[in-house]
């Protein structure tokens, strides 16, 4: 198996586990990638994060035997590629990703699916478009990503260039949450998303779904309101909304069980 699923107190880790190609996808590891995933959400799972294990997070797509005179690109990319990031985007609970080593191509864009993004601050890490070297354009999400949390300008620049980023340097532009010293990495990402899983994490999607709207629709304030209107009635009939103010009111820390 090059793809490992645990789940423990509500948890899952999807390990990314082909180090010895430093976690390069081909089309075997991506179905494995999908039915880990389907699997942790059928367990009614209330946090998931994803890593790699060896020297990278995933370079991208295995390309030791891609062959341009006969594959076809646009199909590659449309049944393999898209499902998982749109499965990643559309996961029914709050997603992490802990980004270490090489972030490239296909794997930049499972990592940026996620909800929330540590990357380690050391100089090994590196993150971005290497598709320049190759003739090839962007795929997984990047664009849509890079222009969100970049700005046009930089999004081109990084594409046009092929400039890999630092770990503490994405963190500094915005393009992931935070970079933390490489050997805390998975604990803290663990720890955070452990932590998120004993939160209310029916709330918590009401969020991960207005805040997905905003980015596709382009809502406006108004808009904006009346959806938080109708997310606050949802939350209202929840276990965890009753649970939460029992506890304020009585003075104690709550017990969500995500319902």
């Amino acid at each position: 198996m090059s793809v490992d699923l645990s789940v423990e107190s509500g948890l899952a880790e999807i390990v990314l586990n082909r180090p010895e190609k430093m976690n390069a996808l081909n089309d075997a590891m991506a179905a494995e990638l999908t039915e880990c995933l389907e699997r942790a959400a059928s367990q009614g799972v209330r946090a998931m994060m994803i890593r790699g294990e060896g020297p990278a997070f995933s370079m991208g797509r295995e390309l030791a035997d891609a062959d341009p005179s006969i594959e076809d690109a646009a199909a590659i990319i449309e049944n393999t590629f898209n499902p998982l990031i749109k499965r990643i985007v559309a996961f029914p609970a709050p997603t992490f990703a802990a980004v270490h080593g090489a972030c490239l191509g296909v794997g930049l864009g499972l990592a940026l699916a996620c909800d929330v993004v540590y990357v380690a601050d050391d100089n090994e890490t590196k993150i971005g478009s290497p598709f320049a070297r190759v003739g090839a354009v962007l795929d997984s999400g990047g664009h849509s990503f890079f222009v969100s949390r970049l700005g046009a300008h930089r999004a081109l620049e990084l594409i046009y260039t092929g400039r890999l980023l630092s770990g503490a340097e994405a963190a500094q532009l915005g393009l992931v949450n935070r970079s933390i010293a490489k050997e805390s990495l998975v604990a803290e990402t663990r720890k955070v998303a452990a932590q998120v899983a004993l939160g209310p994490t029916a709330a918590f999607m009401q969020s991960k779904h207005l805040v997905r709207r905003i980015d596709e629709e382009a809502m406006g304030l108004f808009a904006v309101l009346n959806c938080e209107a109708q997310a606050q009635g949802a939350a209202k009939r929840t276990a965890d909304y009753k649970e939460g103010i029992a506890a304020f009111q009585q003075k104690r820390s709550p017990k969500f069980h995500g319902k």
